[in-house]
């Protein structure tokens, strides 16, 4: 499950990623995120998976790159902050970070909410 709000007090989209999450719940989420007009067209997220276990192949992880692509058309830009705790989840996050590749989306990986915070507040 990809749960997800928005702190008006940061600014910034804190998306939850809980249990068993697949691809079609992520792709869910960036297509919800998409087609928000109310966010800010420079978009910061604090994404926390660190209560999560991604359910999905490599290939799958194609179609969650293009429609990432797919919602930059509606920003200036992304900057997201992940916080990981597994080494599958980071694998699968590296993975994502070379298939993904444009100026409009940056993200980071982190192992603590603190660090994330403090790069996210660098923007």
């Amino acid at each position: 499950m990809v749960e997800h709000k928005f702190n008006i007090k940061t600014n910034t989209l804190e998306a939850n990623y809980t249990g068993n999450v697949t691809a079609n719940e992520i792709i869910d989420y960036i297509s919800a995120t998409k087609n928000n007009t109310q966010y800010p067209r420079s978009l910061k997220i604090l994404s926390d998976t660190r209560n999560a276990k991604f359910d999905f192949t490599i290939e799958e992880l194609d179609l969650i790159v293009a429609e990432n692509y797919k919602s930059l058309e509606n920003y200036n830009e992304i900057i997201d902050a992940i916080i990981v705790d597994d080494p599958k989840t980071t694998v699968l996050t590296v993975l994502y970070k070379q298939f993904f590749e444009t100026n409009k989306y940056k993200f980071e990986i982190f192992a603590t909410k603190h660090a994330a915070l403090n790069w996210l507040n660098q923007w």
